[in-house]
């Protein structure tokens, strides 16, 4: 073999090892905190979060790989958790649907838990890392409610002439209050994850006059905070964020054109100035956000839009308790968006952020050479979570009643 082809194939493994990032080492988690008598309760009921995260060795070291991964697999050996489709029918002719997954045991001591699930962008009940974490939670001894997004899923048609968007938190609500209304002793607490998060995020913080009292608590995963800055970085090529931004594109794009017999119904592009031809042309969110989003949506222009979509101008209003996780190389989110969040749990009560220095955007596979533990670390962790949630928010209840 000669000179050049050794160094060829010698650079050609110093590219690899350096795409997956190999050299690194697993790390601890970082904790963001004001209240240490919060973070103290989160810790005792999840020791494992003192603990490095271990992703899987030869590719879980890489941002982009398990955001791949995560995108094209979701998740391993994911199971079929058995649930109950509950429809809902709004007055806009909307026909919403959540999900409602049974516990696969009763322990008579455990307090009644409901985690309601808001999944990710173009995602439901049916995608396979929810249904890996829904499986999971079921085998702890809790309730899972999963909000579908509307249009997300393949066998429930869209009926009227919307679906969701990054910053309507009303589908959110009404499946909130269905669930207090048949299950009025549970207490409820939210996950979401990116876009999921988002809406999450924003709907406890927005001023509505009435909110379910079962909501106690808050978990948001892997979302940007800020969609006016957020977009902007996903336009740079830099880290390959505008390929990622692309895919994006192409997803939601699909779901428009996949229900295009009510949304772009000659009645709706009048009433809202809807060029077709704009909307399959869009190489970009912004451009497809501009074209279709903003105005069905009713703003006159996409920073109106982003600004009213993103959390991060509704969080100060939060009361209830809250964790946030991200991790430092998801190709998605990257570090500049993530220094609100760590200013806001640094300055407020009841608020914990978590940074991981590796899981890419909603990986976090754990363990393995080449192929990962069946339950994630965020599955582990999630789960692990909800005791330390559900006590603190009862002694938050007990200081009210006494003063």
């Amino acid at each position: 073999m000669s000179v050049a082809v050794l160094a060829a194939v010698a650079i050609f493994f110093i590219l690899v090892f350096r795409m997956l990032n190999v050299s690194s080492q697993p790390q601890k988690p970082l904790f963001f905190c004001k209240d240490k008598q919060f973070l103290n309760r989160v810790l005792k009921f999840a020791p494992q979060l003192e603990e490095p995260y271990v992703p899987t060795r030869l590719w879980g070291f890489s941002g982009h790989v398990q955001t791949i991964l995560y995108s094209v697999f979701g998740r391993v050996r994911c199971p079929c958790p058995k649930g109950d489709r509950k429809f809902l029918m709004i007055d806009d002719g909307t026909t919403l649907t959540y999900d409602l997954f049974k516990p696969t045991f009763y322990e008579p001591e455990l307090e009644d838990i409901t985690v309601v699930v808001v999944p990710g962008i173009c995602n439901s009940s049916e995608s396979d890392y929810i249904r890996t974490f829904v499986n999971y939670t079921q085998n702890q001894g809790y309730r899972c409610a999963v909000l579908n997004h509307v249009g997300a899923l393949h066998n429930v048609p869209v009926t009227a002439s919307r679906i969701f968007t990054y910053g309507h938190t009303d589908d959110l609500h009404l499946m909130l209050c269905n669930l207090s209304e048949h299950y009025p002793s549970t207490k409820i607490i939210i996950i979401g994850y990116s876009m999921g998060g988002n809406l999450v995020t924003k709907y406890l913080g927005e001023l509505r006059e009435t909110r379910p009292i079962s909501v106690i608590a808050g978990i948001s995963i892997c979302q940007p905070y800020d969609a006016l800055k957020a977009t902007g970085v996903l336009l740079n090529w830099q880290n390959f964020r505008r390929l990622y931004l692309y895919a994006l594109t192409e997803a939601i794009k699909a779901l428009i054109l996949k229900h295009r017999s009510k949304l772009l119904t000659d009645d709706i592009k009048e009433k809202y100035s809807l060029n077709e031809k704009d909307i399959i042309s869009a190489a970009t969110l912004p451009e497809l956000d501009d074209a279709y989003t903003r105005k069905v949506n009713n703003f006159k222009n996409l920073h109106e839009f982003y600004q009213w979509s993103s959390c991060l101008y509704y969080i100060n209003n939060v009361k209830i308790p809250m964790i946030f996780i991200n991790s430092r190389d998801d190709p998605l989110v990257p570090e500049d968006l993530l220094i609100p969040i760590k200013n806001f749990a640094k300055s407020k009560d009841n608020v914990l952020y978590m940074e991981l220095m590796h899981g890419g955007h909603l990986g976090f596979f754990e363990g393995g050479f080449m192929y990962p533990n069946p339950i994630a670390w965020l599955d582990r962790t999630l789960v692990s979570l909800i005791p330390g949630l559900k006590e603190h928010c009862g002694d938050d209840m007990k200081k009210t009643a006494v003063y």
